[in-house]
């Protein structure tokens, strides 16, 4: 059973049962691939090189827009141009804490200094992103839905399934950044 995260002397230490870590491994393979657009056969290389993507679309999949929201509410033409200039970057930069954090994983001690835990930080929190969408998390009576399953016996359908790994992803999460604030607080 995962332990929570802690800060020491050494950086925040962390431990997943074999079974946690390809869960997060998958989790996190999912989500990468969300994220990798299609790239058209004949890209500007100078667009590609300072990262402007004009053939960027609003994404259709609510969760994959939950992640890639728009920037300018209200006027899509903004919307669409702020896009447009950010949002390769964004991608990568997500790809990149994803990738990190589950290069992490295939260590025996998860031991994380303050920019892995970051990265970890950012990587599950694109996680839980992905599966409030699925599991239509938009208020706390929602929220409390998705609580009330507690024990992976009773996971009898895909709900029950996602919101047990939910609540795990969610619990890790929250264990990492308490430990990263405790560590600063102690200066670690």
């Amino acid at each position: 059973m995962a332990k929570a995260f802690n800060a020491g002397r050494r950086g925040i230490a962390g431990f997943l049962e074999p079974a946690e870590r390809d869960l997060l491994r998958k989790l996190f393979a999912d989500i990468i691939t969300m994220l990798e657009p299609a790239r058209p056969a004949h890209e500007d290389p100078l667009a590609a090189l300072i990262g402007l993507d004009m053939d960027v679309t609003v994404p259709t999949d609510p969760a994959l827009l939950r992640l890639l929201p728009d920037a300018v509410k209200d006027d899509a033409g903004s919307a669409l141009e702020f896009r447009q200039l950010t949002e390769r970057s964004l991608r990568e930069t997500k790809i990149g804490a994803l990738r990190a954090a589950s290069l992490d994983l295939d260590k025996e001690k998860l031991v994380l200094d303050p920019e892995t835990a970051r990265l970890w930080s950012m990587a599950l929190n694109d996680v839980r992103l992905v599966l409030a969408q699925r599991l239509e998390i938009r208020d706390e009576d929602d929220a409390e839905r998705v609580h009330e399953v507690q024990d992976w016996g009773d996971a009898d359908d895909v709900e029950s399934y996602l919101s047990l790994v939910y609540n795990f992803v969610s619990w890790l999460q929250e264990s990492l950044v308490q430990a990263m604030l405790a560590g600063l607080k102690s200066g670690k």
